[in-house]
């Protein structure tokens, strides 16, 4: 999910005009929409191995640092609602999934298994990935065919495709969970009282970490793409985008004003990203 925010990039690029960003570049807005379209229709196929290559594999401690903040064993609903937004090919879903689903059959995680039938209305858990790409979330459900969470009856994953994370089509309250990886948009609103949000953000990360240690500028993550998937221009739109992002404090100023309480980030890897989080109170 090292992308993934710039499928529903943020409130920074939003304007009363049509006028927008694509990295450094001013377009029009519905270009933008294409242009960002087109980057991530690229590099689906490789989207998980880029993203080892670019973090060294620190994302997959990233990931597992955000669904362990969301204190799944401690919530003990049987109908527990997870929206995964601009989730692409499922690595946060899948984690959640996963451990939603060994609460379930160690009776530790609120209810029992599954079904969702004739409990007298009680909703079926489920994970919800939701993105802007198809291609990604075909890649996605390509992953969830060899996983064995998909055979699982607890919990159910959905894949939907929206054309906009402003836009979600979802009703007020309906989840209990809302994270997103880089990036944030609506989340207050589908939210019910007393849900988490969870975002996994770049903080203005000069460096990233080198596979042999150390690090490397930020502006040589191109180059991967372009040994592996002869893209360059693509993953030079990521490293444009993550540049002219927020800093922590804008973000969590925005959290504050789409209405969170609680709002907090904690930095991982000296900084390089934050797991940004808050709560929504009430309606």
């Amino acid at each position: 999910m090292l992308l993934g925010r710039l499928l529903s990039s943020d409130a920074h690029s939003r304007a009363t005009s049509r006028a927008s960003e694509f990295g450094f570049k001013a377009v029009d807005e519905d270009e933008k929409e294409r242009l960002v379209g087109n980057v991530f229709h690229s590099v689906a196929s490789n989207y998980d191995l880029m993203n080892d290559l670019m973090s060294a594999g620190m994302h997959r401690i990233w990931k597992d640092t955000v669904v362990g903040m969301i204190g799944l064993g401690g919530m003990r609903k049987p109908d527990l609602q997870v929206l995964d937004v601009a989730g692409g090919t499922g690595d946060i879903a899948f984690r959640i999934a996963d451990q939603m689903g060994a609460l379930a059959a160690g009776g530790s995680g609120g209810g029992g298994g599954g079904g969702g039938g004739g409990g007298g209305g009680v909703e079926e858990p489920r994970v919800v990935v939701c993105d802007i790409n198809k291609s990604m979330l075909e890649e996605g459900r390509r992953r969830a065919l060899s996983a064995r969470v998909v055979f699982s009856i607890w919990p159910r994953m959905h894949w939907v495709v929206v054309g906009s994370a402003e836009q979600l089509p979802f009703d007020d309250c309906a989840f209990d969970v809302y994270t997103i990886a880089f990036g944030i948009r609506n989340a207050h609103r589908v939210l019910r009282p007393g849900g988490r949000f969870l975002c996994l953000e770049f903080s203005h990360p000069r460096l990233v970490r080198a596979p042999r240690g150390g690090y490397q500028p930020a502006e040589s993550i191109p180059q991967y793409e372009e040994l592996v998937a002869d893209d360059r221009a693509s993953y030079q739109y990521l490293v444009e985008s993550i540049q002219k992002f927020h800093t922590q404090e804008e973000l969590s100023n925005l959290a504050r004003d789409a209405g969170f309480r609680f709002v907090s980030h904690s930095n991982l890897t000296g900084g390089v990203v934050a797991v940004h989080s808050g709560v929504k109170l009430s309606r």
